[in-house]
């Protein structure tokens, strides 16, 4: 098999496997509004034991007020995946974070849009 060969067969591979992915990436309902009021009760009710009712983290989990999680480098679909599938400790030492059962693709959605609220509110764009 010539180079030219095994180098399409590798890319288009790799982009089979990109689509795979994306397809599995959970997605809130289209046309979904997501509101920061309603994503502070969720967040209340399912992040807070870890992240901190003031989002500044906790002995159980890092602070989303930290630059590490600005839009640039933490987009909101890393938000879907850690709920969904939870995610492996990199940034910190909390160890890994389990998926949260029992929230949905939308509700994650009003999260989202209340952490980015809050830090746009000290500065974290």
């Amino acid at each position: 098999m010539n180079h030219t060969r095994t180098f399409a067969l590798a890319t288009g591979l790799g982009l089979a496997l990109q689509l795979a992915h994306a397809q599995a990436l959970p997605q809130p309902s289209a046309g979904l509004m997501p509101n920061p009021a309603q994503g502070k009760r969720l967040f209340e009710k399912n992040c807070a034991v870890c992240h901190g009712q003031d989002l500044r983290g906790s002995d159980k989990g890092p602070p989303l007020l930290h630059p590490v999680y600005e839009p640039s480098h933490h987009g909101d679909a890393a938000f879907q995946m850690a709920v969904r599938y939870g995610v492996r400790a990199h940034h910190w030492k909390f160890g890994d974070m389990p998926p949260v059962s029992g929230v949905s693709a939308d509700e994650v959605a009003h999260i989202t849009a209340y952490v980015r609220q809050q830090q746009r509110l000290v500065g974290i764009r």
